[in-house]
Protein backbone atom coordinates (compact mmCIF):
# COMPACT_ATOMS: atom_id res chain seq x y z
CA UNK A 1 0.00 0.00 0.00
CA UNK A 2 2.58 2.17 0.63
CA UNK A 3 4.48 1.79 -2.62
CA UNK A 4 0.74 2.44 -4.50
CA UNK A 5 -0.17 5.80 -2.07
CA UNK A 6 3.59 7.23 -3.77
CA UNK A 7 3.16 6.40 -7.16
CA UNK A 8 -0.11 8.93 -7.99
CA UNK A 9 1.78 11.68 -6.53
CA UNK A 10 4.59 11.08 -8.81
CA UNK A 11 2.67 10.67 -11.60
CA UNK A 12 0.92 14.00 -11.04
CA UNK A 13 4.38 15.56 -10.71
CA UNK A 14 5.52 14.93 -14.04
CA UNK A 15 2.18 15.10 -15.55
CA UNK A 16 2.10 18.76 -14.07
CA UNK A 17 5.39 19.95 -14.13
CA UNK A 18 7.06 18.03 -17.03
CA UNK A 19 4.22 17.13 -19.73
CA UNK A 20 5.56 20.36 -22.40
CA UNK A 21 2.49 22.78 -22.17
CA UNK A 22 0.46 22.84 -25.75
CA UNK A 23 0.80 26.32 -26.41
CA UNK A 24 4.33 27.18 -25.12
CA UNK A 25 6.74 29.08 -27.09
CA UNK A 26 8.93 29.82 -24.60
CA UNK A 27 8.62 33.50 -22.49
CA UNK A 28 10.50 36.67 -22.60
CA UNK A 29 10.02 37.18 -19.12
CA UNK A 30 12.29 40.30 -19.28
CA UNK A 31 9.44 41.90 -21.40
CA UNK A 32 6.90 40.41 -18.84
CA UNK A 33 8.86 41.77 -16.16
CA UNK A 34 8.29 45.51 -17.50
CA UNK A 35 5.01 45.05 -18.17
CA UNK A 36 3.91 43.66 -14.58
CA UNK A 37 5.95 47.28 -12.92
CA UNK A 38 4.14 49.54 -15.95
CA UNK A 39 0.80 48.36 -14.44
CA UNK A 40 1.01 50.02 -11.20
CA UNK A 41 1.34 53.52 -13.29
CA UNK A 42 -2.64 52.64 -14.81
CA UNK A 43 -3.66 52.18 -11.39
CA UNK A 44 -1.99 55.56 -9.83
CA UNK A 45 -4.11 57.88 -7.61
CA UNK A 46 -3.14 61.58 -7.83
CA UNK A 47 -0.95 64.15 -9.05
CA UNK A 48 0.60 62.10 -12.11
CA UNK A 49 5.15 62.94 -12.53
CA UNK A 50 6.15 64.08 -15.79
CA UNK A 51 7.80 60.32 -16.52
CA UNK A 52 4.40 58.78 -15.93
CA UNK A 53 4.40 56.38 -19.24
CA UNK A 54 0.83 55.24 -19.38
CA UNK A 55 -0.12 57.99 -21.11
CA UNK A 56 -3.88 57.38 -21.39
CA UNK A 57 -3.93 58.36 -17.96
CA UNK A 58 -4.41 61.61 -15.98
CA UNK A 59 -4.89 63.25 -12.38
CA UNK A 60 -6.81 62.31 -10.31
CA UNK A 61 -8.69 62.81 -7.09
CA UNK A 62 -6.68 65.76 -5.82
CA UNK A 63 -8.88 66.79 -3.27
CA UNK A 64 -8.86 63.23 -1.44
CA UNK A 65 -8.44 63.93 2.21
CA UNK A 66 -10.24 67.56 1.97
CA UNK A 67 -13.47 66.53 3.63
CA UNK A 68 -11.39 65.22 7.23
CA UNK A 69 -8.97 68.17 6.51
CA UNK A 70 -5.82 66.04 5.55
CA UNK A 71 -3.76 65.58 2.02
CA UNK A 72 -4.52 62.07 1.41
CA UNK A 73 -4.28 62.23 -2.27
CA UNK A 74 -1.45 59.62 -4.31
CA UNK A 75 -1.32 55.90 -3.79
CA UNK A 76 -3.48 53.27 -5.97
CA UNK A 77 -6.45 52.17 -6.78
CA UNK A 78 -6.88 48.56 -6.19
CA UNK A 79 -8.13 47.40 -9.01
CA UNK A 80 -10.73 48.37 -11.77
CA UNK A 81 -12.80 50.78 -9.45
CA UNK A 82 -11.75 53.94 -8.33
CA UNK A 83 -11.84 53.35 -4.08
CA UNK A 84 -8.35 53.58 -2.44
CA UNK A 85 -8.39 51.04 0.07
CA UNK A 86 -5.71 51.28 2.98
CA UNK A 87 -5.38 47.39 3.01
CA UNK A 88 -4.89 45.54 -0.19
CA UNK A 89 -2.38 48.76 -0.86
CA UNK A 90 -0.23 48.50 2.22
CA UNK A 91 0.13 44.41 1.18
CA UNK A 92 1.07 45.33 -2.31
CA UNK A 93 3.75 47.59 -0.63
CA UNK A 94 4.90 45.02 1.07
CA UNK A 95 5.16 41.91 -1.49
CA UNK A 96 6.51 44.57 -3.96
CA UNK A 97 9.60 45.72 -1.28
CA UNK A 98 9.74 42.00 -0.94
CA UNK A 99 10.35 41.40 -4.24
CA UNK A 100 12.99 43.86 -4.74
CA UNK A 101 14.34 42.64 -1.40
CA UNK A 102 14.97 39.29 -2.64
CA UNK A 103 15.28 39.39 -6.28
CA UNK A 104 15.76 42.50 -7.10
CA UNK A 105 19.70 42.14 -7.56
CA UNK A 106 18.22 40.20 -11.12
CA UNK A 107 16.00 42.82 -12.04
CA UNK A 108 18.41 44.64 -14.12
CA UNK A 109 17.15 48.08 -16.14
CA UNK A 110 13.70 47.71 -14.31
CA UNK A 111 14.68 48.03 -10.46
CA UNK A 112 14.29 51.45 -10.56
CA UNK A 113 10.78 51.39 -11.72
CA UNK A 114 10.24 48.81 -8.89
CA UNK A 115 11.73 51.04 -6.49
CA UNK A 116 9.26 54.25 -7.51
CA UNK A 117 6.54 51.90 -7.82
CA UNK A 118 7.03 51.41 -3.78
CA UNK A 119 7.79 54.78 -3.63
CA UNK A 120 4.48 55.92 -5.09
CA UNK A 121 2.94 53.46 -2.10
CA UNK A 122 5.05 54.19 0.62
CA UNK A 123 4.49 58.13 0.23
CA UNK A 124 1.05 57.60 0.48
CA UNK A 125 1.07 55.73 3.54
CA UNK A 126 2.97 57.71 5.40
CA UNK A 127 0.59 60.32 4.60
CA UNK A 128 -2.29 58.01 5.86
CA UNK A 129 -0.12 57.83 9.30
CA UNK A 130 0.79 61.07 9.67
CA UNK A 131 -0.97 61.86 12.78
CA UNK A 132 -0.34 59.74 15.91
CA UNK A 133 -3.20 57.18 16.77
CA UNK A 134 -4.71 57.07 13.53
CA UNK A 135 -4.40 55.89 10.33
CA UNK A 136 -6.63 56.94 7.18
CA UNK A 137 -7.59 53.41 5.87
CA UNK A 138 -10.08 54.04 2.96
CA UNK A 139 -10.99 56.99 0.69
CA UNK A 140 -14.40 56.71 -1.54
CA UNK A 141 -17.58 55.22 -0.66
CA UNK A 142 -17.50 51.71 -2.70
CA UNK A 143 -21.41 51.86 -2.94
CA UNK A 144 -21.65 55.07 -4.56
CA UNK A 145 -18.57 54.14 -6.34
CA UNK A 146 -19.51 50.43 -7.65
CA UNK A 147 -23.13 52.22 -8.69
CA UNK A 148 -20.92 54.01 -11.54
CA UNK A 149 -18.41 52.97 -14.06
CA UNK A 150 -16.46 56.44 -15.02
CA UNK A 151 -12.85 56.92 -15.19
CA UNK A 152 -11.21 58.26 -12.29
CA UNK A 153 -10.43 61.26 -13.55
CA UNK A 154 -14.26 61.86 -14.51
CA UNK A 155 -15.00 60.83 -10.41
CA UNK A 156 -17.83 62.54 -9.08
CA UNK A 157 -18.35 59.91 -6.44
CA UNK A 158 -18.43 60.34 -2.29
CA UNK A 159 -14.39 60.59 -1.30
CA UNK A 160 -15.82 59.49 2.26
CA UNK A 161 -12.51 59.53 4.28
CA UNK A 162 -12.50 56.50 6.66
CA UNK A 163 -10.14 55.96 9.80
CA UNK A 164 -9.22 53.72 12.58
CA UNK A 165 -8.23 55.37 16.33
CA UNK A 166 -8.16 54.46 19.75
CA UNK A 167 -11.52 53.70 19.90
CA UNK A 168 -11.81 52.43 16.80
CA UNK A 169 -8.97 49.87 16.22
CA UNK A 170 -7.64 48.21 13.10
CA UNK A 171 -4.56 45.95 14.28
CA UNK A 172 -4.99 43.89 11.07
CA UNK A 173 -5.08 46.85 8.70
CA UNK A 174 -2.44 48.93 10.77
CA UNK A 175 -0.04 46.35 11.26
CA UNK A 176 0.24 45.27 7.62
CA UNK A 177 0.26 49.35 7.22
CA UNK A 178 3.61 48.79 9.83
CA UNK A 179 5.17 45.73 7.82
CA UNK A 180 4.69 47.54 4.74
CA UNK A 181 6.57 50.73 5.77
CA UNK A 182 9.38 48.33 7.54
CA UNK A 183 9.74 46.51 4.31
CA UNK A 184 9.79 49.53 2.13
CA UNK A 185 12.82 50.92 4.54
CA UNK A 186 15.20 47.55 3.85
CA UNK A 187 14.46 48.54 0.33
CA UNK A 188 15.58 52.34 0.79
CA UNK A 189 18.36 51.66 3.51
CA UNK A 190 21.32 52.09 1.21
CA UNK A 191 19.48 54.45 -2.07
CA UNK A 192 17.57 56.92 0.51
CA UNK A 193 18.99 56.38 3.91
CA UNK A 194 16.88 59.27 6.01
CA UNK A 195 13.65 58.12 3.92
CA UNK A 196 14.62 54.47 5.04
CA UNK A 197 14.95 55.63 8.53
CA UNK A 198 11.46 57.74 8.01
CA UNK A 199 9.66 54.76 7.16
CA UNK A 200 10.97 52.56 9.77
CA UNK A 201 9.96 54.91 12.64
CA UNK A 202 6.92 55.41 11.21
CA UNK A 203 6.08 51.63 11.16
CA UNK A 204 7.81 51.17 15.15
CA UNK A 205 4.97 53.98 15.71
CA UNK A 206 2.03 52.21 13.47
CA UNK A 207 3.01 48.88 14.99
CA UNK A 208 2.74 49.95 18.55
CA UNK A 209 -0.72 51.69 18.54
CA UNK A 210 -2.07 48.14 16.54
CA UNK A 211 -0.57 46.06 19.22
CA UNK A 212 -1.89 48.52 22.08
CA UNK A 213 -5.21 49.19 20.85
CA UNK A 214 -5.97 45.55 19.41
CA UNK A 215 -9.46 45.05 17.18
CA UNK A 216 -10.20 44.26 13.68
CA UNK A 217 -10.93 46.93 11.92
CA UNK A 218 -13.78 45.16 9.99
CA UNK A 219 -15.60 45.54 13.41
CA UNK A 220 -14.97 49.31 13.74
CA UNK A 221 -15.55 50.08 9.85
CA UNK A 222 -17.83 47.19 8.90
CA UNK A 223 -20.52 49.42 6.56
CA UNK A 224 -17.56 50.40 4.86
CA UNK A 225 -14.74 48.13 3.99
CA UNK A 226 -16.75 45.45 4.01
CA UNK A 227 -17.95 43.19 1.81
CA UNK A 228 -14.80 44.38 -0.09
CA UNK A 229 -11.80 44.01 1.89
CA UNK A 230 -13.56 42.53 5.41
CA UNK A 231 -11.05 40.80 7.23
CA UNK A 232 -12.45 37.40 7.73
CA UNK A 233 -9.17 36.16 9.10
CA UNK A 234 -8.84 38.26 12.46
CA UNK A 235 -5.84 40.66 13.01
CA UNK A 236 -3.75 38.32 14.84
CA UNK A 237 -1.44 37.12 11.45
CA UNK A 238 -0.99 40.97 10.84
CA UNK A 239 0.29 41.68 14.34
CA UNK A 240 3.27 38.85 13.91
CA UNK A 241 3.58 39.69 10.15
CA UNK A 242 4.21 43.28 11.39
CA UNK A 243 6.61 42.12 14.35
CA UNK A 244 8.50 40.27 11.51
CA UNK A 245 9.40 42.77 9.25
CA UNK A 246 10.20 44.80 12.04
CA UNK A 247 12.25 42.43 13.60
CA UNK A 248 14.02 42.16 9.30
CA UNK A 249 14.60 45.69 9.21
CA UNK A 250 15.86 46.54 12.32
CA UNK A 251 16.93 43.86 14.40
CA UNK A 252 16.02 45.05 17.66
CA UNK A 253 15.69 42.35 20.17
CA UNK A 254 12.28 43.55 21.15
CA UNK A 255 10.45 42.30 17.72
CA UNK A 256 12.08 38.85 18.42
CA UNK A 257 10.76 38.30 21.83
CA UNK A 258 7.54 39.53 20.70
CA UNK A 259 7.07 37.28 17.81
CA UNK A 260 8.54 34.43 20.09
CA UNK A 261 6.31 35.20 22.86
CA UNK A 262 3.05 35.21 20.92
CA UNK A 263 3.64 32.40 17.69
CA UNK A 264 0.99 30.31 19.70
CA UNK A 265 -1.21 32.97 20.83
CA UNK A 266 -1.40 34.87 17.65
CA UNK A 267 -1.97 31.55 16.06
CA UNK A 268 1.32 31.32 13.80
CA UNK A 269 0.45 27.62 12.41
CA UNK A 270 -2.95 28.64 11.94
CA UNK A 271 -4.38 28.07 7.82
CA UNK A 272 -0.62 27.46 6.94
CA UNK A 273 -1.31 27.19 2.85
CA UNK A 274 -3.51 30.93 2.84
CA UNK A 275 -1.19 33.65 1.86
CA UNK A 276 -2.91 37.09 0.96
CA UNK A 277 -4.04 40.58 1.41
CA UNK A 278 -6.10 39.26 4.53
CA UNK A 279 -4.52 36.23 5.68
CA UNK A 280 -0.66 36.34 6.44
CA UNK A 281 0.12 32.47 7.75
CA UNK A 282 2.24 30.73 5.21
CA UNK A 283 4.04 34.06 4.20
CA UNK A 284 5.35 34.30 8.25
CA UNK A 285 6.47 31.13 8.57
CA UNK A 286 8.35 31.67 4.79
CA UNK A 287 9.95 34.48 5.95
CA UNK A 288 10.93 34.13 9.45
CA UNK A 289 12.49 30.34 8.44
CA UNK A 290 14.68 32.19 6.57
CA UNK A 291 16.84 33.32 9.50
CA UNK A 292 16.60 29.71 10.77
CA UNK A 293 18.36 28.42 7.86
CA UNK A 294 20.89 30.42 7.62
CA UNK A 295 21.85 29.12 11.14
CA UNK A 296 20.83 32.07 12.85
CA UNK A 297 17.65 32.00 14.64
CA UNK A 298 17.40 28.29 16.51
CA UNK A 299 14.07 29.77 18.74
CA UNK A 300 12.26 30.12 15.52
CA UNK A 301 12.78 26.27 14.62
CA UNK A 302 8.55 26.07 14.37
CA UNK A 303 8.33 28.74 12.27
CA UNK A 304 10.65 26.65 9.50
CA UNK A 305 8.42 23.77 10.75
CA UNK A 306 5.20 25.54 9.32
CA UNK A 307 6.60 26.24 6.36
CA UNK A 308 7.50 23.08 5.42
CA UNK A 309 4.38 22.44 6.23
CA UNK A 310 2.98 24.64 3.85
CA UNK A 311 5.23 23.41 1.11
CA UNK A 312 3.85 19.89 1.32
CA UNK A 313 0.38 21.59 1.42
CA UNK A 314 0.61 22.60 -1.95
CA UNK A 315 2.83 20.22 -3.55
CA UNK A 316 0.63 18.35 -6.67
CA UNK A 317 -0.75 15.18 -6.24
CA UNK A 318 -0.58 15.51 -2.06
CA UNK A 319 -1.84 18.76 -1.77
CA UNK A 320 -4.11 20.09 0.96
CA UNK A 321 -7.75 20.02 0.41
CA UNK A 322 -7.97 23.52 0.15
CA UNK A 323 -5.53 23.67 -3.10
CA UNK A 324 -6.60 21.79 -6.39
CA UNK A 325 -4.60 21.90 -9.72
CA UNK A 326 -6.52 22.49 -12.84
CA UNK A 327 -5.88 20.16 -15.66
CA UNK A 328 -3.94 22.71 -17.67
CA UNK A 329 -1.47 22.66 -13.88
CA UNK A 330 -3.14 26.08 -12.58
CA UNK A 331 -2.95 26.14 -8.84
CA UNK A 332 -6.37 26.43 -7.55
CA UNK A 333 -8.31 27.81 -4.44
CA UNK A 334 -11.85 28.58 -3.48
CA UNK A 335 -13.08 32.24 -3.80
CA UNK A 336 -12.98 34.45 -6.61
CA UNK A 337 -9.82 36.40 -8.26
CA UNK A 338 -7.83 33.03 -8.00
CA UNK A 339 -4.19 34.38 -9.84
CA UNK A 340 -3.76 36.29 -6.16
CA UNK A 341 -3.15 32.84 -4.72
CA UNK A 342 -1.77 32.06 -7.14
CA UNK A 343 1.15 34.91 -7.78
CA UNK A 344 1.36 35.18 -3.51
CA UNK A 345 1.69 31.02 -2.91
CA UNK A 346 4.50 30.88 -5.79
CA UNK A 347 6.31 34.06 -4.98
CA UNK A 348 6.74 31.85 -1.59
CA UNK A 349 7.59 28.76 -3.23
CA UNK A 350 10.34 30.49 -4.98
CA UNK A 351 11.77 32.42 -2.06
CA UNK A 352 11.75 29.21 0.01
CA UNK A 353 13.40 27.48 -2.76
CA UNK A 354 16.19 30.00 -2.07
CA UNK A 355 16.79 29.86 1.33
CA UNK A 356 16.91 26.20 1.05
CA UNK A 357 19.59 26.37 -1.61
CA UNK A 358 21.70 28.83 0.81
CA UNK A 359 21.31 25.79 3.55
CA UNK A 360 21.98 23.05 1.20
CA UNK A 361 18.31 21.85 2.82
CA UNK A 362 14.99 19.94 1.20
CA UNK A 363 12.03 19.30 2.83
CA UNK A 364 10.64 15.84 3.37
CA UNK A 365 6.92 15.26 2.59
CA UNK A 366 5.59 12.06 3.74
CA UNK A 367 7.78 9.47 0.74
CA UNK A 368 8.28 12.47 -1.31
CA UNK A 369 11.13 15.06 -1.43
CA UNK A 370 10.70 18.14 -2.35
CA UNK A 371 13.95 20.15 -3.21
CA UNK A 372 14.76 23.75 -3.87
CA UNK A 373 14.85 22.76 -7.43
CA UNK A 374 11.26 21.19 -7.36
CA UNK A 375 10.37 24.22 -5.97
CA UNK A 376 11.41 25.95 -8.37
CA UNK A 377 9.46 24.39 -11.30
CA UNK A 378 6.30 24.63 -9.51
CA UNK A 379 6.39 28.35 -9.34
CA UNK A 380 7.79 28.41 -12.90
CA UNK A 381 4.60 26.13 -13.99
CA UNK A 382 2.59 28.88 -12.42
CA UNK A 383 4.16 31.59 -14.06
CA UNK A 384 4.27 30.08 -17.54
CA UNK A 385 0.44 29.49 -17.16
CA UNK A 386 -0.14 33.05 -16.70
CA UNK A 387 1.93 34.13 -19.82
CA UNK A 388 -0.13 31.22 -21.99
CA UNK A 389 0.91 28.53 -21.25
CA UNK A 390 -2.45 26.63 -21.18
CA UNK A 391 -5.41 25.33 -22.50
CA UNK A 392 -6.86 28.81 -23.72
CA UNK A 393 -3.32 29.76 -25.34
CA UNK A 394 -4.16 33.03 -23.98
CA UNK A 395 -1.51 35.25 -21.34
CA UNK A 396 -3.99 36.34 -18.58
CA UNK A 397 -1.29 39.64 -18.64
CA UNK A 398 -2.92 42.34 -20.71
CA UNK A 399 -0.26 43.57 -23.55
CA UNK A 400 1.70 40.49 -23.16
CA UNK A 401 2.12 38.16 -25.83
CA UNK A 402 -0.30 37.94 -29.43
CA UNK A 403 -3.51 37.16 -27.25
CA UNK A 404 -4.80 38.36 -24.14
CA UNK A 405 -7.71 39.55 -22.08
CA UNK A 406 -9.60 42.98 -24.33
CA UNK A 407 -12.58 43.21 -21.94
CA UNK A 408 -11.19 43.72 -18.57
CA UNK A 409 -13.20 44.91 -15.75
CA UNK A 410 -11.75 48.28 -15.44
CA UNK A 411 -13.12 51.58 -15.43
CA UNK A 412 -10.32 53.56 -16.58
CA UNK A 413 -9.01 50.89 -19.32
CA UNK A 414 -12.92 50.45 -20.75
CA UNK A 415 -14.08 54.26 -20.79
CA UNK A 416 -12.63 56.32 -23.43
CA UNK A 417 -9.61 58.32 -22.18
CA UNK A 418 -9.10 62.22 -21.72
CA UNK A 419 -7.11 62.69 -24.22
CA UNK A 420 -9.83 60.61 -26.80
CA UNK A 421 -13.41 62.04 -25.30
CA UNK A 422 -12.32 65.28 -23.28
CA UNK A 423 -15.97 65.97 -22.16
CA UNK A 424 -17.15 64.32 -18.96
CA UNK A 425 -18.01 61.33 -18.78
CA UNK A 426 -21.07 60.90 -16.04
CA UNK A 427 -22.13 58.30 -13.16
CA UNK A 428 -24.52 56.17 -15.94
CA UNK A 429 -22.99 57.66 -18.67
CA UNK A 430 -20.37 55.02 -18.88
CA UNK A 431 -22.50 52.28 -18.33
CA UNK A 432 -22.96 51.66 -22.04
CA UNK A 433 -19.01 50.75 -21.99
CA UNK A 434 -19.39 48.51 -19.36
CA UNK A 435 -22.01 46.88 -21.25
CA UNK A 436 -20.01 47.06 -24.84
CA UNK A 437 -18.69 43.99 -26.53
CA UNK A 438 -16.01 45.70 -28.14
CA UNK A 439 -12.65 45.54 -26.21
CA UNK A 440 -11.35 48.44 -24.17
CA UNK A 441 -9.92 51.08 -25.74
CA UNK A 442 -7.04 51.55 -23.20
CA UNK A 443 -4.71 49.16 -22.57
CA UNK A 444 -3.72 48.35 -19.72
CA UNK A 445 0.07 47.71 -19.80
CA UNK A 446 0.66 44.46 -17.48
CA UNK A 447 -1.89 43.89 -15.79
CA UNK A 448 -3.02 40.13 -14.63
CA UNK A 449 -6.86 39.17 -14.22
CA UNK A 450 -8.19 37.21 -11.96
CA UNK A 451 -8.18 34.38 -14.21
CA UNK A 452 -9.48 31.17 -15.13
CA UNK A 453 -11.56 28.51 -13.15
CA UNK A 454 -10.57 25.24 -12.23
CA UNK A 455 -11.97 23.67 -15.40
CA UNK A 456 -9.07 26.33 -17.09
CA UNK A 457 -11.82 27.99 -18.90
CA UNK A 458 -11.75 32.18 -19.28
CA UNK A 459 -14.74 34.34 -20.24
CA UNK A 460 -13.51 37.66 -21.69
CA UNK A 461 -16.24 40.07 -20.26
CA UNK A 462 -16.51 42.77 -18.02
CA UNK A 463 -19.26 41.46 -16.11
CA UNK A 464 -17.39 38.83 -14.83
CA UNK A 465 -15.49 40.53 -12.63
CA UNK A 466 -14.21 37.37 -10.14
CA UNK A 467 -11.94 36.49 -12.99
CA UNK A 468 -11.42 39.63 -15.74
CA UNK A 469 -10.56 42.14 -13.13
CA UNK A 470 -7.37 42.89 -12.01
CA UNK A 471 -5.75 44.00 -8.66
CA UNK A 472 -2.81 45.10 -7.47
CA UNK A 473 -1.92 42.36 -5.08
CA UNK A 474 -2.05 39.61 -7.49
CA UNK A 475 0.99 41.64 -9.39
CA UNK A 476 2.51 42.81 -6.74
CA UNK A 477 4.40 38.94 -5.86
CA UNK A 478 4.62 38.81 -9.79
CA UNK A 479 7.48 41.36 -9.96
CA UNK A 480 9.16 39.15 -7.90
CA UNK A 481 8.78 35.60 -9.76
CA UNK A 482 9.53 37.92 -13.08
CA UNK A 483 12.35 39.13 -11.86
CA UNK A 484 14.07 35.99 -10.88
CA UNK A 485 13.05 34.08 -14.24
CA UNK A 486 14.16 36.94 -16.65
CA UNK A 487 17.68 36.00 -15.11
CA UNK A 488 17.00 32.58 -15.40
CA UNK A 489 15.53 31.85 -18.42
CA UNK A 490 17.25 28.54 -19.20
CA UNK A 491 16.72 27.38 -15.73
CA UNK A 492 15.51 24.01 -15.50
Amino acid sequence: MARKSLIFPVILLAVLLFSPPIYSAGHDYRDALRKSILFFEGQRSGKLPPDQRLKWRRDSALRDGSSAGVDLSGGYYDAGDNIKFGFPMAFTTTMLSWSIIDFGKTMGPELKNAVKAVKWGTDYLLKATAIPGVVFVQVGDAYSDHNCWERPEDMDTLRTVYKIDRAHPGSDVAGETAAALAAASIVFRKRDPSYSRLLLDRATRVFAFANKYRGAYSNSLYHAVCPFYCDFNGYQDELLWGAAWLHKASRKRAYREFIVKNEVILKAGDTINEFGWDNKHAGINVLISKEVLMGKAEYFESFKQNADGFICSILPGISHPQVQYSRGGLLVKTGGSNMQHVTSLSFLLLAYSNYLSHAKKVVPCGELTASPSLLRQIAKRQVDYILGDNPMGLSYMVGYGQKFPRRIHHRGSSVPSVSAHPSHIGCKEGSRYFLSPNPNPNLLVGAVVGGPNVTDAFPDSRPYFQQSEPTTYINAPLVGLLGYFSAHSSWR
